[in-house]
């Protein structure tokens, strides 16, 4: 499992999976969510939007297990 840290209230999926480094780019979400199995807190969720926060536990096919935590200062 990675730690993928933030230091603001919460993140969006999109901007989640860029910095996970599942994608390249912000274009290839829409696409990649249409083509990917990806469980947040163990329920399935596609909307680039969703908001993540701390503690939140994401799974994306291909890419791995991930869980939200605060970015060290």
């Amino acid at each position: 499992m990675k730690n993928i840290g933030i230091s603001t209230e919460y993140i969006t999926l999109g901007q989640f999976l860029k910095l996970a480094e599942c994608i390249g780019t912000g274009g290839e979400v829409k696409h990649f969510l249409q083509e990917k199995k990806v469980l947040v807190n163990s329920e399935p969720d596609n909307r680039r939007g969703r908001k993540l926060r701390v503690g939140d536990q994401i799974e994306v096919e291909g890419c791995g297990l991930f869980t939200i935590s605060i970015r060290p200062s």
